[in-house]
């Protein structure tokens, strides 16, 4: 089966806000695996960790509002996950990743967008946004029921063992 590491060094993952107040921040510490079932890439199950407190904006005002009850709550929920249980291609290079996302203690069904960047040499990196309503997580401060947030995910994953993957060809 082909095996895949998550390049932490290469990768990013950051949290987003659009509400009364917009926030955004990236996250230090977290840990993502993909593997496959099969050389087939709807086959995959990629899970993702992050740990809450490792949240950072380069404003301590905004890294305190980022952490506290009424946002990630990072003192009560540490960590922020997302793992696929199903794969559809829907492009050459796009797929939804359908799984759970779960944050602050809550776990809803989420769909995960990918776009896959393949630089060759089984190596590319995997791009993709989570989307969530604020309120479904216990996090809407105001009074506006549009708010939403976002979990941005920017990965370099690259194959270290087993054959390759064989994709459908999409015209």
């Amino acid at each position: 089966m082909p095996v895949f590491r998550v390049t932490p060094i290469q990768s990013s993952i950051q949290f987003n806000t659009t509400s009364s107040k917009a926030l955004a921040g990236n996250f230090d510490k977290w840990n993502a695996t993909l593997t496959f079932a099969s050389r087939d890439p709807t086959s995959a199950v990629l899970q993702v960790e992050i740990q809450t407190a490792s949240v950072h904006s380069r404003s301590s005002k905004s890294d305190e509002e980022l952490k506290s009850k009424d946002r990630l709550n990072t003192a009560q929920q540490p960590v922020i996950s997302f793992k696929s249980n199903k794969v559809v291609q829907t492009g050459k290079s796009t797929y939804d990743l359908v799984g759970t996302f779960t944050m602050r203690g809550v776990s809803k069904p989420a769909t995960l967008n990918l776009t896959i960047a393949d630089q060759g040499n089984g190596s590319g990196y995997i791009q993709g946004i989570v989307p969530f309503g604020l309120k479904d997580y216990g996090m809407a401060s105001s009074t506006k029921t549009d708010e939403r947030g976002e979990v941005d995910l920017n990965l370099k994953a690259e194959q270290v063992s087993g054959p390759g993957l064989i994709r459908k060809r999409f015209e």
